[in-house]
């Protein structure tokens, strides 16, 4: 079983905030964790701005390094986010919504899985959308 993850679960992973247990506990189960590759710069880039805002404390570009090693093992399968694109973009016209976002939506159908993400307002726009079973918020 596969259970695909975007960026607002795995940032859960190295930052304590709401759902962070609920993330972490995610690492526990029995399904195989996969994500488009942009997942590791999405998580980078975040970690970034928490910590040009002071909200972090260590090193910066040791955080961020460490922070996307340790990803990079957790996940079982990084996909080539190029192989993900053409049905990103259709999915993204269809729902109005970013491209990026739509990767993990394209991974989750090609992979017959459901992303788990904390972004309330992408698993909303996915229900309304006609794809609600491909999403579902973290809880």
């Amino acid at each position: 079983m596969v259970r695909i993850v975007d960026a607002s679960v795995a940032f859960k992973w190295f930052v304590p905030e709401d759902g962070s247990d609920l993330a972490l506990a995610i690492l526990d189960g029995p399904e195989r964790l996969v994500a488009p590759d942009i997942i590791l710069s999405e998580v980078a880039n975040a970690l970034w701005v928490r910590l040009r805002k002071l909200e972090l404390d260590g090193a910066p570009s040791t955080v961020v390094r460490d922070a996307v090693a340790s990803l990079k093992r957790m996940l079982d399968e990084k996909v080539p986010a190029p192989e993900l694109l053409p049905r990103a973009v259709e999915l993204a016209f269809a729902l109005n919504h970013p491209v990026y976002d739509c990767l993990y939506l394209a991974l989750a159908e090609r992979e017959q899985a459901v992303l788990v993400s904390a972004d309330k307002r992408l698993v909303e726009t996915a229900r309304k959308g006609g794809y609600g079973p491909l999403a579902q918020v973290l809880a």
